[in-house]
């Protein structure tokens, strides 16, 4: 039996407004989280994972010495537990030794330690200038902090002298937290923290 043409036709209306409504208030939605997708990525971007939706950020110059203060004591001491597990710990037991035992894969993890220590030294350098006291305290290490940018290559290659350079940097560090009251405590990122570096 044909269906007459008029039901067809209120059928097909019908279907085209809720087609248009639906792509309507989809394209809304998408407007709106394209909207806060920005403004997210208009921030500077974070060295430490952003906080949960909802927390508020701070607000009071108090509030924003805090976090700073938070977040150094958070990237200095990632930085210092890498340094600590895959760099001092296997220097002081001989393993960059030529011939010792595990050599090769020591100083491999060494390398990435002491890349991933270098971003969140420099991460932390960033976080101490949120607070006055701090930035002054961690000022004098700035040129220090750099120096490690090329020490990686060099402990991949065994040089032993990166592992002292990368021990004395991080007491440096942690001393100036101390001083401004911020403590480092060492903190041991795991190896997928260092691949992601």
């Amino acid at each position: 039996m044909p269906v007459p043409i008029r039901r067809l036709f209120v059928a097909l209306t019908l279907c085209c407004a809720l087609v248009a409504g639906a792509t309507a208030c989809g394209n809304e939605n998408s407007a709106s989280r394209t909207k806060d997708t920005a403004a997210v990525e208009a921030q500077p971007a974070a060295d430490t994972p952003s906080p949960t939706v909802g927390t508020p950020s701070p607000t009071t110059s108090a509030e924003r010495q805090k976090f700073a203060k938070t977040r150094f004591v958070a990237n200095a001491g990632l930085a210092a537990g890498a340094v600590y597990q895959w760099i001092v710990k296997p220097w002081k037991a001989g393993t960059f030794k030529k011939g010792a035992k595990g050599r090769k894969l020591a100083l491999v993890k060494a390398g990435l330690a002491g890349a991933f220590a270098y971003n969140r030294l420099k991460a932390a350098q960033r976080n101490a200038q949120g607070d006055p006291l701090l930035s002054k305290a961690l000022a004098p290490l700035s040129s220090g902090i750099d120096a490690l940018k090329n020490l990686p290559s060099r402990l991949r290659k065994g040089d032993e002298g990166a592992a002292s350079s990368f021990n004395d940097v991080i007491g440096d560090v942690k001393d100036a937290g101390q001083s401004a009251g911020a403590p480092v405590k060492d903190q041991v990122p795991s190896t997928s923290q260092l691949t992601k570096g």
